[in-house]
């Protein structure tokens, strides 16, 4: 027994070691990242996590059903689909407060599986093939325009713009695609968030 609680001592040691430095068990999204998955709206099969403090008996990892829904103990079905998660977790503890005193719940992500519930991606104007494609974290203009087959022959790459669209604003932000394609200048190529539509004008004749 003295041995087996010997390697318990040094299995929890290395684990919390890990835990302090991030090693290999998740590093944070940059800021951007996870504003975006703060705003995305949960999709059929995508993966949540449902915990309450104090109550992990009531914490579920589960996808959502194809009606778009979760059952969560003790209140059973709550709807998932199309909500953020800050929304599902405000609805879980509004349902939880007639059995549990002042419920805090915390909704996640673990999974993003319904690429095609996904905020898309959209790539317009002088490109060889406007796409619509689904968001992936990490993504970049140069991937999302690659995507869209690169810049025709009327392109005015050094004057296309990406758009960004946050609650009522809609902002827009330079694109150097000729710099970024030609001369590796990557300082425009940013990271793309869904929703985001890339335009890429013709130049004048």
């Amino acid at each position: 027994m003295r041995v087996s609680r010997q390697l318990i001592v040094m299995l929890l040691a290395i684990l919390l070691a890990a835990c302090a430095s991030g090693g290999g068990l998740g590093v944070a999204p940059p800021a951007q990242d996870q504003a975006a998955v703060e705003d995305y709206s949960i999709g059929v099969d995508d993966i949540v996590q449902v915990s309450v403090w104090r109550n992990p008996e009531l914490g579920i990892t589960v996808p959502v059903r194809p009606d778009g829904k979760i059952s969560v103990p003790l209140i059973g079905d709550v709807v998932a689909g199309n909500r953020t998660p800050a929304e599902v977790a405000a609805d879980i503890e509004d349902k939880l407060s007639a059995f549990v005193r002042d419920p805090q719940v915390a909704v996640i992500l673990t999974d993003l599986r319904s690429h095609e519930y996904l905020s898309r991606v959209r790539v317009t104007g002088a490109v060889r093939q406007p796409v619509s494609i689904p968001y992936r974290q990490g993504m970049t203009v140069l991937d999302a325009v690659l995507a869209a087959g690169g810049v025709n022959e009327f392109a005015a790459p050094d004057r296309s713009s990406l758009y960004r669209k946050t609650g009522e604003e809609t902002t827009s932000y330079a694109v150097r695609l000729d710099k970024i394609i030609n001369r590796g200048d990557l300082s425009t190529n940013f990271k793309v968030a869904p929703g985001d539509v890339i335009t890429v004008p013709e130049r004048a004749f």
